[in-house]
């Protein structure tokens, strides 16, 4: 009996590191910021969704995919202020040429900026042919490849079946060092 399960959940677990599942779990309510010099990924996927807090809340929100990420320079930051205390914290990686590795990323985004090139793009496809969790006849998009550089991002969320963070640094940044990533 334990066989099938193992089997179930192991294929639940494969099929979200390699994207084709979209973790799902409430998100915090509050967004954070991601920038990089560079992200180069393979494999991209973008339609619209709704992620939602614990108590219901939602939160319209653009959701990308990308089978393969590589990201040079990250800074994630996240605001963690009390009253009259100003806190952030920041974490870097994959700096020095060495970049910070995703596979199956998955991020919930409010807003990107940068500057991006696309490989054998396709705007405006069913979204529910890119992702079962899509709503039918909504707008998507794909590429073979993805290159965005002077990426600045607002989040809700970002899961990924690996996540290597190359040169990792975390720190908790108060007071006048209380500063996001942009």
């Amino acid at each position: 009996m334990m066989v099938p399960a193992t089997v179930v959940a192991g294929g639940i677990v494969l099929g979200m590191a390699n994207g084709a599942i979209a973790a799902s779990f409430a998100v915090s309510g509050q967004t954070f910021k991601v920038s990089a010099s560079k992200l180069d990924g393979d494999g991209f996927k973008q339609y619209g969704g709704v992620v939602t807090e614990k108590d219901g809340t939602p939160h319209p929100v653009a959701i990308s995919e990308i089978t393969d990420a590589k990201l040079y320079d990250l800074c994630q930051s996240v605001d963690a202020s009390l009253p009259g205390v100003p806190i952030v914290l920041t974490i870097n990686a994959g700096g020095d040429g060495n970049p910070a590795k995703a596979s199956g990323m998955l991020i919930s985004m409010d807003s990107l900026e940068g500057d991006a090139v696309f490989t054998n793009i396709q705007i405006g496809r069913d979204a529910t042919d890119l992702s079962p969790e899509a709503k039918a006849k909504s707008f998507g998009q794909s590429a073979d490849k993805v290159v965005i550089t002077d990426l600045k991002q607002v989040a809700r969320s970002t899961s990924a079946g690996t996540f290597t963070l190359t040169g990792l640094k975390l720190k908790l940044n108060i007071g006048a060092s209380a500063k996001p990533c942009f």
